[in-house]
């Protein structure tokens, strides 16, 4: 039969089927914007680009070209920033309150200054805040924390299913709350949000993009709008629509779901396809009531901010994988200050607590406001005693993950390492010497680090167990310490100088 014949014979059996009472087909079109983001830290813009006041203007905007827009949250913005070291994030309530997310996952830094912190500042939030694997210690629901929302947008059943990040504990400072399998559980909640009748479901989750790659694998989501790892990407397999949702704002990209709808004989489906949009902030205009408020906390910060403490003789670094991978002339200068400060013949200062992502020329003029950038978590200098044993097994707990670009990677003082990046974790740390001789097992040494890693943070527990001569509630800031004695040289001469060496370099 031919190509004509076929045609003419569906026509005749459309003809007939109409005669015979058949309703025809009713279809329409639904366009569903879904715009996230997350890891704001910052209420400043940097370089002209991301910051609050961009951020909520885009989102103003999406909102004004379609009333069916979604604006969720990923995770991370009550810390750290200098700001927050002041407030505790409230900075960033205010600012986010002036355009309401429809949903916000906490993320790993909403924990920084403990929970009872994140649930006030969820109480004055005028937005949900959602997750469906945070419990109380003893299981039960966390009050005012919500788990699957179902919604209706533009006449479709929407499922938003918030996840947070599963290693919460080991990197922030929880408390006793309980944090389930982010993959495992993310992937029921779809699946049981389809079988409740959503017809789009969207995971808005707070993991790093090996479980995003799982999460896309299980087709079990629509949308997925991802943060923790400060990149910007978007993917798209034929089934579900990915976002990592950059950093502070910087890059946004609202995915367009373009959703037929069709209802025949009383049953009806759906199928969509996605239109991503790339949004640089740098073209941004920024929102007139938000830049009001930045520019109050700026004049806030800037009057015992911008004070000089001292001046760099060479280069220094702290960019993120840097600090978390290699010896860094920053990592350097912040541990050389806290062995200072205590007397220790060990310092250990985890890469993840440096935060300001930059380089330092050679005569740089440093300030209050750049080591505060540097180290804003509020973290206390501490000291212990402990055997070589346990010196070792934080070695190997510092180096464990770092091709991961981990956070626990150690920037360290009064000692030096080698390590092989190839064996297995734990068994990567070859050679060790404190102050030029080997380290022993059983000898006891001072350790200085801060109160975050003493008490396990970053999967330090080898520190645990020692007697400790200086805690949390008798040390320092670790900011102050550092400033002090940049005071104290004048000029800064750390860099990288061999402290720390990876076989086959």
């Amino acid at each position: 039969m031919t190509r004509q014949m076929h045609r003419l014979a569906a026509l005749l059996l459309g003809a007939t089927a109409l005669t015979a009472g058949a309703l025809p087909a009713l279809a329409e079109t639904v366009k569903l914007t879904v715009l996230g983001v997350g890891d704001v830290y910052n209420f400043q813009e940097s370089d002209g680009r991301g910051g609050f006041a961009r951020l909520n203007a885009v989102a103003k905007a999406e909102r004004a070209a379609n009333p069916n827009t979604i604006y969720v949250f990923d995770g991370d913005m009550l810390s750290p920033s200098i700001l927050s070291g002041f407030d505790k994030g409230q900075n960033t309530i205010d600012l986010t309150n002036l355009v309401p997310f429809d949903i916000a996952v906490p993320g790993n830094h909403e924990f920084d200054f403990g929970p009872e912190n994140f649930f006030e500042k969820m109480a004055a939030s005028k937005y949900p805040w959602a997750a469906i694997n945070i419990t109380n210690g003893d299981g039960s629901p966390v009050e005012g924390l919500g788990g699957v929302m179902m919604k209706e947008v533009g006449g479709l059943k929407v499922a938003l299913v918030p996840v947070a990040q599963d290693t919460t504990p080991e990197v922030s400072s929880p408390g006793d709350l309980k944090f389930g399998p982010t993959v495992d559980m993310a992937i029921a909640a779809a699946k049981k949000a389809r079988e409740d009748g959503a017809e789009i479901v969207i995971g808005v989750i707070q993991t790093n993009m090996e479980n995003d790659r799982e999460l896309i694998a299980s087709h079990a989501f629509d949308v997925i709008m991802s943060g923790d790892d400060h990149s910007f990407a978007t993917a798209y397999d034929g089934v579900t629509a990915y976002v990592e949702t950059s950093i502070d704002g910087r890059f946004l990209s609202p995915v367009d779901l373009m959703v037929d709808i069709e209802e025949k004989d009383g049953e009806r489906s759906i199928k969509w396809s996605p239109i991503f949009r790339f949004i640089d902030t740098a073209t941004v205009e920024p929102d007139p009531a938000s830049m009001e408020i930045v520019k109050a906390f700026e004049k806030q910060l800037d009057d015992s901010l911008n004070v000089e403490i001292g001046m760099t003789e060479g280069p220094l670094d702290s960019r993120r994988n840097v600090v978390r991978g290699e010896e860094s002339a920053m990592g350097n200068l912040i541990a050389d200050a806290i062995r200072d400060a205590t007397g220790a013949d060990i310092a250990l200062a985890n890469g993840g607590g440096i935060r300001a992502d930059r380089t330092y020329d050679a005569g740089t003029k440093l300030t209050r406001r750049d080591i505060l950038t540097e180290l804003p978590f509020g973290n206390v200098t501490v000291l212990t005693e402990l055997p070589g044993s346990q010196v070792l097994a934080a070695l190997e707990n510092a180096v464990s993950q770092v091709e991961n670009g981990a956070g626990r990677f150690a920037q360290v003082s009064g000692l030096t390492f080698v390590y092989d990046p190839t064996a297995e974790p734990g068994s990567r740390v070859t050679e060790v010497l404190v102050g030029g001789e080997p380290l022993e097992m059983d000898k006891l040494y001072k350790v200085a680090a801060n109160d975050y890693i003493l008490g396990g943070g970053d999967g330090y527990s080898a520190l645990g167990g020692g007697r400790v001569l200086i805690n949390a509630g008798n040390g320092n800031l670790m900011a102050n310490d550092v400033m002090d004695y940049i005071s104290k040289m004048g000029t800064v001469t750390a860099k990288v100088e061999g402290r720390i060496k990876k076989l086959g370099d």
